[in-house]
């Protein structure tokens, strides 16, 4: 049974180091493998799922459910000291971390609400693009307003709080006695979508409830429509077009690029193009922006068109890059092309951004073939991706017989071997270890354990020619 639970947390290891599969990723009966690994009494996996940011805050649907369906006290006990998703397991999702700490830092704010007595610090890009209401608005009765007082008494501040949540990161955690206060608010900004989902997600809480006696809900969370979001959130990347760069924009009845305020704080001038952009994004996504922009950034030159906005040339890229790097930034997405994906890498190295060389990697790993797996597997250890590099050693693990046959793969393995500090002369090697695990795994009939074992001698042969024990 130990054995078994080692194999289950190894797999759920590999799949959330190594896949970047969701921790959180609900089946068609809405349970997560949190939920599982709590009716099956697996704390181990327990253990590391909460670690790794699996969700489970007390007094929510999925707290809740998960603490009814334990199958022991250990489990249970596991669930009762988590507190909250930790920062560690948060950064895991750089976009949402980077959302919820735009949020709760307000770096780079142009704008304050003041709400029956308390603060709450915003910027004016995120709200119009994720609100038509707000849009309106910071145009009309806010327009020129740093801090716009709401003296309602209907307006409750920690509901007002919960919507900020929404705008920012997609998510709501909001107490169970303010969620009509939360929909009032919703009501009133024009937010249907949101409107919608409080109520779903009350009757879900309900319907739950209502069949569990001693159950207690006193919170009520939404999850993010990552999507949504995203799309959203892109609004601001259009908008930051050059005119001229703008093919298609503005055909489409529902298109708001040519009446949409973005109240752009920066100008990055590529390539003669002027892209106007936010300072609070670039620098909360980079810290190649912010020591640029807060460090090092003398704010010399300023636009004609914009007095107030200050121009920086970026050097050594072209519009094209830059064009995929300000999309990720915005959206934490862009779709590299074969051609320019090796610029683009070089490019998200530069800028200290991690989450776009993932991208860039899963692109290169759709490519993989014999003709190219050994640049790959370089590639991949030259600007660390790790997934690349476990793509590589798999489709190496599979061509094992005809790498063999080739020196620059004999080369790459004396390389590799040399990288390990301080190693013995019976020490592993990591590309070999990780070539033999994937020969190995999932070996289930006697043809290919026979398979199998050509492969791992033919390996055995390389490394003996090499004088490598390992």
């Amino acid at each position: 049974m130990t054995n078994v639970i080692y194999q289950i947390k190894s797999v759920k290891k590999y799949l959330v180091e190594q896949r970047d599969v969701d921790l959180n990723v609900r089946d068609k009966w809405d349970s997560t493998p949190l939920y599982y690994a709590c009716l099956c009494g697996h704390e181990e996996v327990v253990q590391y799922l909460l670690a790794s940011g699996a969700k489970c805050e007390a007094n929510t649907f999925d707290g809740e459910r998960c603490m009814y369906g334990c199958l022991s006290d250990s489990v249970r006990r596991l669930l009762k000291d988590y507190k909250c998703v930790s920062v560690r397991a948060m950064q895991r999702d750089d976009f949402n971390y980077f959302l919820h700490m735009l949020l709760e830092q307000g770096q780079h704010s142009d704008v304050k609400f003041l709400v029956h007595g308390q603060i709450f610090t915003a910027h004016r890009c995120v709200l119009s693009a994720r609100s038509e209401y707000f849009t309106d608005m910071f145009e009309s009765k806010w327009k020129g307003k740093n801090l716009i007082t709401l003296k309602h008494p209907l307006v409750n501040p920690a509901a007002f709080g919960a919507i900020l949540q929404y705008f920012y990161t997609g998510r709501m955690d909001i107490d169970i006695s303010l969620v009509e206060d939360s929909r009032r608010l919703a009501k009133q900004c024009k937010m249907a979508d949101l409107m919608e989902a409080l109520e779903n997600k009350c009757k879900q809480v309900y319907e739950y409830v209502s069949n569990k006696p001693g159950i207690c809900v006193k919170v009520l969370s939404l999850e993010p429509h990552t999507c949504q979001l995203q799309e959203e959130m892109a609004q601001l990347a259009d908008c930051a077009l050059p005119t001229e760069l703008r093919v298609g924009f503005g055909e489409l009845p529902f298109n708001r690029v040519d009446r949409f305020p973005t109240y752009p704080d920066i100008c990055f001038r590529v390539d003669g193009y002027d892209f106007l952009c936010h300072k609070a994004f670039f620098c909360g996504r980079s810290d190649y922006f912010k020591a640029l922009l807060e460090d090092h950034f003398s704010e010399g030159e300023l636009l004609q068109s914009q007095p107030s906005t200050p121009v920086i040339t970026l050097h050594n890229i072209s519009h094209d890059i830059f064009i995929h790097i300000m999309y990720y930034i915005y959206t934490d997405y862009t779709e590299p092309t074969t051609e320019n994906v090796y610029d683009l890498l070089c490019v998200a190295d530069m800028y200290l951004l991690p989450g776009l060389k993932r991208l860039c990697g899963k692109t290169l790993a759709k490519a993989i073939c014999q003709d190219n797996v050994l640049l790959m597997w370089k590639t991949a250890k030259l600007f660390r991706l790790s997934r690349l590099e476990d793509h590589c050693a798999e489709f190496m693990a599979k061509i094992i017989d005809r790498l063999v046959e080739q020196a620059e793969f004999a080369e790459i393995i004396k390389e590799d071997a040399e990288m390990v500090e301080q190693r013995h002369a019976t020490d592993s090697v990591p590309l070999v270890d990780d070539i033999r695990y994937h020969i190995a795994s999932n070996v289930q009939t006697y043809s290919a354990i026979g398979e199998a074992n050509q492969k791992l001698e033919a390996l055995e042969e390389l490394l003996s020619s090499i004088n490598l024990d390992c």
